[in-house]
């Protein structure tokens, strides 16, 4: 499968690891040109090249991965969605006023068109920067209100090492990811598993 960042700053990195590391493709992208990222996609491995945000959001799974303050501008680059995936990783800071709206409903509508999950927010990046097959089966925790974008995202993370837990639809489980809300900042792994 193909990833494209949004954004190249630690989530996309740890990310865009994991996924070259299972034989995923990634695009990574920033404000400042692929030239900038050329260092950092060697680093990745040979799956991993830098784009323009229009290339990666070219993807089959898109990740909007850029501080919450820099995802309107972000997205306002990609002019048609046409149906395809966004991640949203972002986290809205707790001061923001989004006047009643999930942060996931703020950025679909940066995004019309595209299917939205809210993802990968949960967990701080030092806890899955570990690459190896031997690595903690972490739990992630999707919701969204397109069946098929979310399980294209649980089959990568599965495949990726992760265990993903689809919450349900975008608004009334996606609260729960948000700063603040009970699953955010939660570390729960499957290494050991009650046997009956």
């Amino acid at each position: 499968m193909k990833f494209g960042f949004i954004g190249a700053g630690n989530v996309a990195q740890t990310y865009a690891m994991h996924f070259v590391r299972h034989g995923h493709e990634v695009v990574l992208s920033n404000s400042k040109g692929p030239d900038s990222l050329a260092e950092l996609v060697r680093s990745i491995g040979p799956n991993a090249k830098a784009g323009t945000v229009k290339e990666a959001a070219k993807q089959d799974i898109v990740i909007l991965a850029v501080r919450w303050e820099q995802a309107e501008k972000a997205l306002a680059e990609v002019s048609d969605w046409n149906g395809r995936i966004l991640v949203d990783a972002t986290n809205r800071p707790l001061e923001e006023d989004t006047k009643g709206k999930t942060a996931s409903e703020v950025i679909a509508s940066y995004a019309p068109g595209a299917r939205v999950v809210k993802a990968l927010n949960t967990l701080m990046v030092n806890w899955i920067q570990d690459y190896s097959d031997k690595k903690p089966k972490l739990v992630l925790f999707l919701s969204g209100d397109d069946t098929d974008a979310k399980r294209k995202l649980a089959r990568a993370l599965e495949e990726t090492g992760f265990v993903p837990v689809d919450l349900g639809g975008l608004i009334d489980s996606g609260k729960l990811h948000e700063f603040g809300a009970p699953l955010n900042g939660l570390h729960l792994d499957l290494i050991k598993r009650l046997e009956f």
